[in-house]
């Protein structure tokens, strides 16, 4: 059981026995997003599998937060845009004791806290209410100016999809920041390459999308979102960064962790039946022994 302490970033190295932790907890988020969404028998499946290293990352090592005290006036804020990955957010928040583990096999079930989309009030920890795509980053960058303008040092984590940046919206938002040099944004954004009908850059390419942030006056940083150890340094590389707002360009697989969902849009959003379930938690099964076998 994971202890729900308060995490304080700071600079501090990722030693191989800290890396050994965050990996553990990634397969465990992994595991439980599959009997969850099994339970569930409704949601999405490949997006939450491939953010589970980042949301390790974020909740048990990166973020300000207190799960004791989820309204902290200095807490770290993340937005999760792209709500229909809220899987891989419930579990992390169950994990780092803002409910009971227990709770996580109501997902999307009648009258549970956790439903298909994140709903802010209704669960310690979520910050915002997210549905349509493409909102998150206006509402993490009115945040992040309202911290500006209040002298507060919190950071504003704000999770996006790769299939949103094909909103007006979300640009609106990118203009905005870079004009008002937000240098506490930090915007994520899962590069799986997929979405609901397909691979994104067959229905929208977004090439060369560094570059588009670059010219919008962002800071942009590309990172393999797999890689626990990568993704921490990128991230205090972005924390570091105080001329203007940062992108992470988090480049993630898409059901990660589980063979037969691995970069297969078709599990976009759609879940484990059974037999799918008991695969897929054999294999992550696999995975854990190998983490707790890592020699220090």
């Amino acid at each position: 059981m994971i202890n729900p302490l308060i995490y304080i970033h700071t600079m501090r190295e990722v030693n191989e026995k800290e890396l050994k932790r965050l990996e553990q907890i990634a397969n465990k988020i992994r595991q439980l997003i599959i009997e969850s969404l099994r339970e569930a028998k409704s949601g999405h499946t490949a997006g939450p599998l491939g953010m589970a290293d980042i949301f390790s990352a974020l909740y048990f090592f990166i973020l300000n937060h207190d799960s004791k005290n989820p309204n902290w006036p200095e807490r770290d804020r993340l937005v999760l845009s792209n709500g229909h990955i809220c899987p891989v957010q419930y579990v992390a928040l169950a994990l780092a004791g803002y409910f009971p583990i227990e709770e996580l096999m109501t997902l999307r079930k009648l009258n549970s806290r956790l439903q298909g989309h994140p709903h802010r009030g209704s669960l310690p920890g979520i910050e915002t209410t997210s549905g349509p795509l493409g909102e998150g980053l206006s509402q993490a960058t009115g945040m992040a100016l309202a911290a500006k303008m209040d002298n507060k040092k919190y950071f504003i984590y704000c999770i996006t999809s790769d299939g949103e940046h094909e909103e007006g919206n979300h640009w609106e938002a990118v203009l905005l920041a870079g004009k008002k040099k937000l240098n506490n944004l930090i915007q994520i954004v899962d590069r799986n390459n997929i979405q609901i009908t397909g691979f994104t850059e067959d229905i929208m390419p977004l090439e060369p999308l560094k570059k588009k942030y670059e010219a919008f006056n962002w800071n942009v940083l590309k990172v393999n979102g797999n890689n626990i150890k990568e993704f921490i340094l990128t991230a205090m590389q972005a924390q570091a960064f105080r001329e203007k707002p940062t992108v992470i360009i988090a480049h993630t697989v898409p059901g990660m962790g589980v063979s037969f969902m691995e970069n297969d849009f078709t599990w976009h959003g759609k879940t484990p039946n059974e037999t799918e379930a008991k695969r897929a938690l054999e294999e992550l099964e696999i995975i854990e022994g190998m983490i707790n076998n890592k020699s220090m």
